[in-house]
């Protein structure tokens, strides 16, 4: 039986999508179009159709452009939002459908790491009292002297020292202050940590740190991450898999140490043609050129077809289906599958 649970992937997104309706009354889906008036209604499509497993253990890392739903899945995942269509699967049980109530024994299992750590502590709470929180929340038995040694080991662990605990917010730096936030999720052993952006709003030199921090506690602790980040260079440093994003679709998905040496899908390569490199061996960079389409009128095929150079007809009028690779990546790409990029490289 426990052979069964190990095997099973700790999360399981199937199918997922997410639409943000733009009228919200009556009166704003009426539209005058050619002399009359009919019924619209608009939406943002911010997850189309994504599909994904996060081994237990491992730390996916969700890439891709600002406004490519990245963190949408995130909140999707976290239970912030609902999903339109899908189903989120947590060690085996449905997670998306459950009440509020239900939810609330898995609240200690996953936790979310914000990106702005400015925002995501109360000014009004002491650290101390922040912290203490979500202790007493999930542990209404355990007494003052447990909670109270139980925030002073997580902090030590974090690298927080104790004695700021009387302090507020206000009194730290970003780096200090996510590293707080950290604690926080870290408080109540959770086996699974959602990371949204965690170091984008921090110091290029706290960056490491703080990454540093979040990999001493996956290894110590045996955490699981999902990380949604728009840095390549930080997944190089910190993901075992990673899903490349792109409007909301899934175009690849695969080891880090796959995807760095051979991408595959032509959004992918542009990607990391873009990242700075010290060595001269990489390719030169890809310029994407084209209209970016909006997520409130996707295109009817491939939704990276109009910046793509590899492009045909097929692409324009098929959604392209994630395939696996001989490599065990999976890539949704036309062009990948007919054997065509490296060709019309070549040429």
């Amino acid at each position: 039986m426990s052979d069964a649970k190990t095997d099973r992937p700790l999360l399981q997104i199937k199918n997922l999508e997410k639409r943000f309706d733009l009228d919200q009354g009556f009166l704003e889906t009426l539209k005058f179009k050619q002399g009359k008036i009919v019924r619209e209604s608009r939406s943002v499509h911010a997850v189309n159709n994504v599909s994904l497993d996060v081994g237990r253990g491992e730390a996916l890392c969700v890439v891709g452009e600002s406004g490519c739903g990245k963190s949408t899945v995130a909140r999707l995942v976290a239970g912030l939002l609902t999903p339109t269509a899908g189903e989120i699967h947590y060690d085996g049980q449905r997670i998306d459908d459950l009440s509020r109530g239900a939810m609330q024994p898995l609240r200690k299992k996953i936790q979310m790491i914000f990106q702005n750590p400015y925002a995501s502590l109360n000014p009004r709470m002491t650290i101390r009292q922040a912290l203490e929180e979500p202790v007493r929340h999930h542990n209404p038995g355990a007494s003052a002297a447990e909670v109270r040694d139980k925030v002073t080991e997580v902090m030590l662990s974090v690298g927080v020292d104790p004695s700021w605990a009387k302090r507020y917010p206000h009194e730290f730096s970003g780096g200090q202050r996510q590293r707080i936030a950290i604690a926080r999720a870290l408080t109540v052993d959770p086996e699974f940590i959602i990371a949204d952006e965690p170091i984008s709003a921090l110091d290029v030199s706290i960056q490491a740190q703080v990454l540093n921090l979040m990999l001493e506690a996956k290894e110590s602790r045996g955490l699981t991450y999902l990380f949604i980040t728009h840095d390549l260079s930080v997944v190089e440093h910190f993901g075992t898999r990673v899903a490349v994003l792109y409007l909301g679709s899934v175009c690849e998905v695969a080891d880090t140490a796959t995807l760095f040496s051979n991408p595959k899908h032509p959004y992918t390569r542009a990607l990391l043609s873009a990242v700075p490199q010290l060595k001269d061996d990489r390719p030169n960079h890809i310029r994407l050129k084209g209209e970016i389409p909006t997520p409130i009128n996707l295109p009817q095929g491939c939704p990276f077809q109009s910046r793509c150079a590899f492009a045909d007809a097929r692409c324009k009028s098929e959604q392209p289906k994630a395939i696996h690779q001989p490599d065990g990546s999976l890539v949704a790409c036309h062009a990948v599958e007919e054997d065509r990029l490296d060709a019309v490289a070549a040429g």
